[in-house]
């Protein structure tokens, strides 16, 4: 079993990577001999670096969880693939534009999971980010030589999805987490409310992520409380998170936000985390 800390295959707006070592002060002392869920996937950061022997996750973002199942079943394939994406402007654009013109339905799930994986490394910043008809819309980033095909980190994702008992879902989280009872532990890192007016980023896939959504997700995990299932949620530290939850017990964290369309807007940010034990 592969037990040394596996990097993130995508860079990810609210990736994890800068907050493990929080995250993992937070777990439950019994962490290794519950079920592990985590219903919004993203980059996996947390996922890889915990490497729990027993899991559900799941992503709202098919896409996404097709990168993942490729690079359990086909790693070979896939690193094959990527060998023909070029780090050039044009050959940028002409495969982004795949998802407007139909050339997407055209291509299998490991030729999908290669586009995702290389507009997500010559893109701008790495940002995931699509508009509200679903169709990935960042520019080409101009950067000198990406890594493009990362494969020590396709294998090493590979034989950690193999080797442990990993279900992989897409689609809402409520579908991820019915079967989540006692002896179960949900980490639950939902796209975040936002600081501030136009600080909102809900991009990850069409349709966005709303006000309504977070109290949603609040509800939900009363539920999870009532059924026993220990949680610990990140969010950020807005009045709005700290008073939606302010039954259960709430850490500030101080993160770095790596991943933001302007420069200005990185840097240290305090976020929440939000556990019921």
């Amino acid at each position: 079993m592969h037990t040394s800390p596996i990097a993130p295959i995508l860079k990810w707006m609210g990736g994890k990577r800068q907050l493990l070592p929080e995250i993992r002060k937070f777990l439950p002392a019994d962490f290794h001999d519950l079920r592990y869920y985590e219903p919004f996937l993203g980059g996996g950061a947390v996922l890889f670096s915990l490497q729990p022997r027993n899991a559900v996750v799941n992503d709202y973002n098919e896409a996404l969880i097709n990168v993942y199942q490729v690079i359990k079943n086909n790693p070979s394939e896939l690193i094959h693939a990527l060998q023909k994406y070029k780090n050039e402007k044009s050959f940028y654009y002409s495969i982004r534009e795949l998802d407007r013109n139909g050339g997407l339905d055209k291509l299998d799930n490991i030729q999908k999971a290669a586009r995702i994986i290389y507009l997500n490394k010559t893109c701008y910043n790495g940002m995931y980010r699509v508009n509200n008809a679903g169709q990935f819309n960042v520019p080409y980033g101009n950067y000198k030589n990406p890594r493009i095909i990362n494969e020590p980190t396709i294998r090493a994702i590979s034989y950690f999805l193999n080797n442990s008992n990993i279900t992989l879902l897409t689609g809402d989280y409520k579908k991820a987490l019915r079967y989540a009872k006692k002896r179960a532990f949900v980490y639950l890192d939902p796209p975040y409310y936002p600081l501030s007016e136009t600080a909102s980023f809900t991009g990850y896939v069409e349709g966005g992520w709303s006000e309504q959504k977070q109290i949603e997700l609040k509800l939900y995990c009363d539920k999870l409380n009532k059924r026993g299932v220990k949680f610990l949620l990140s969010n950020s530290c807005t009045d709005f998170i700290k008073g939606l939850y302010k039954e259960y017990n709430i850490s500030l964290v101080r993160a770095t936000r790596l991943v933001n369309s302007q420069v200005q807007g990185r840097g240290y940010v305090d976020e929440v985390l939000v556990k019921n034990y």
